[in-house]
């Protein structure tokens, strides 16, 4: 059985911010290609994080392909500049704007990847109607706001369902995983399917990042 190359998106959230420079490099050096950008608004989530100016600035810093997770309420108001910052993906939630199908229209439309996310509580098939407009699916597989919660083994059917679904419908989207990953848990939702694996503290935490990256990369090989 051919193995699947599993993607590792580092989230930048659990970075140390006064090296970023040094860890993003460190990152590319050892062969990733993503950087996960957890943008939280203190509304939508009970959190905050950062925005536009800090995407902006480590934009010149890295060639990372950025993965930006806007985790905030309404994100039509600020796609453009998201955009404009440097992001490559743009992902909104499915529970914060009313209109997600014309967003990741508007996402497309102005040359960025799209895509949707799903907090713990929403179902698979709530989203299945957007997919075909999605470049990425994001799965909490915590509940969206803090770093360092555990993998929620309870949202592994959702992944399932979320994965056959996109196989049915003929879609390259990426589908993603995001929260408590680590060596434990990346098999496990490598098995359900997903293409991307999203690691925080699992990655920036540890005194050898690029060791840490390739211990979940061999970790989640199915």
């Amino acid at each position: 059985m051919e193995e699947k190359a599993i993607i590792l998106s580092p989230s930048l959230l659990s970075c140390d911010f006064a090296r970023a420079g040094e860890q993003l490099m460190t990152l590319e050096n050892a062969g990733l290609r993503y950087l996960h950008l957890d943008v939280m608004d203190g509304v939508f989530v009970p959190n905050i994080s950062f925005g536009v100016p800090v995407i902006k600035s480590i934009r010149k810093s890295t060639r990372l392909i950025f993965d930006t997770h806007l985790m905030i309420e309404s994100p039509e108001r600020y796609i453009d500049d998201f955009i404009a910052a440097g992001s490559d993906f743009v992902t909104v939630h499915a529970e914060a704007t009313k209109k997600p199908a014309a967003v990741l229209k508007a996402i497309r439309a102005k040359g960025a990847k799209a895509g949707i996310s799903l907090k713990p509580g929403t179902g698979a098939a709530e989203i299945f109607d957007l997919l075909p407009l999605c470049d990425i699916v994001l799965v909490m597989t915590v509940e969206p706001g803090f770093g360092g919660q555990s993998f929620m083994e309870a949202m592994l059917p959702k992944i399932k369902a979320i994965r056959n679904e996109l196989d049915r419908i003929g879609s390259g989207a990426f589908l993603s995983a995001d929260g408590g990953i680590d060596v434990k848990t990346a098999p496990l939702a490598a098995g359900a399917g997903v293409d991307m694996l999203v690691a925080g503290s699992a990655v920036f935490g540890k005194p050898d990042m690029a060791r840490a990256a390739a211990d979940i990369l061999q970790a989640a090989v199915i």
